[in-house]
């Protein structure tokens, strides 16, 4: 599986503008030809912008769906459209859509943990159920940045046979190592692939740091991107889960009799 991640500077409350550009750089991204394209945490909105957000969420994965459905039509990729501030039934949820190369959308996910420190819990409605979802035959699951904050989470996913994790988010510069240890300890713990896709640029005085991680299930960086707005490529080799997980058989081992999960 070759991936593509999009480290999107956009424009803080700018839906206009941050569609165009994601849209260009999903064009410019598909022509290394890529299973699988990715944009960022809320990126038609920025994080998030307080005044007027229901306004600006409004028909936003029905837009999602109808534009770079499109383009995954066109480009026959699968893209993960990151997620997006997105009003549903009066209330606005941080929601990721699952585009397959027929630009069908396979799979949806809202945000579980809402990051309190920034009040977004105040402005966002919590999901209420995780997401699993197959890419051209390959089972995936979805986080959206703090969520990568709670293992049980992850472990959820990994218990349904993820053979690959995408996390999408705006993790600010000064916590950016916070993000580098998370990614590798899921993927080490899960034995399984941690594909992060995380912004760039500055918004209400934060600085997004980018630098998105690709993780292999041993724990190594496969690919890392820099602090720019720009697009990190990485092949996925799958062909090595199963030695990995028959050499240390982490999910054999478990004790749920201990614990829930």
């Amino acid at each position: 599986m070759k991936t593509a991640c999009i480290q999107m500077n956009m424009a803080l409350g700018n839906t206009a503008a941050n569609f165009e550009r994601a849209k260009e750089l999903i064009r410019l991204a598909a022509k290394d030809r890529p299973d699988v394209i990715l944009l960022p945490e809320t990126w038609n909105t920025g994080f998030f912008p307080e005044s007027g957000l229901r306004e600006m969420s409004a028909g936003a994965s029905e837009r999602v769906k109808a534009e770079l459905g499109g383009l995954a039509r066109e480009y026959s990729v699968n893209i993960i459209a990151g997620s997006v501030s997105n009003l549903r039934d009066g209330k606005v949820y941080n929601t990721a859509l699952i585009l397959d190369r027929a630009g069908r959308c396979i799979a949806s996910y809202d945000k579980t943990h809402l990051f309190s420190p920034m009040k977004e819990d105040k402005h966002y409605a919590p999901g209420q159920e995780l997401c699993a979802f197959s890419l051209d035959g390959i089972p995936c699951g979805i986080i959206i940045c703090y969520d990568i904050r709670f293992p049980e989470l992850a472990r959820s996913l990994a218990l349904r046979g993820m053979d690959v994790l995408f996390v999408v988010s705006q993790w600010p510069n000064k916590r950016i190592h916070h993000l580098h240890a998370l990614t590798a300890a899921r993927a080490i713990e899960n034995q399984a692939y941690v594909v992060c896709c995380n912004s760039t640029g500055r918004t209400k005085d934060i600085q997004y740091a980018g630098c998105s991680p690709v993780i292999s299930p041993l724990g190594n960086t496969v690919a890392i991107g820099d602090g720019f707005e720009s697009i990190l490529t990485a092949e996925l080799d799958l062909s090595i889960l199963s030695e990995i997980r028959s050499s240390i058989p982490v999910m054999n081992d478990r004790r749920p009799d201990l614990y829930k999960l």
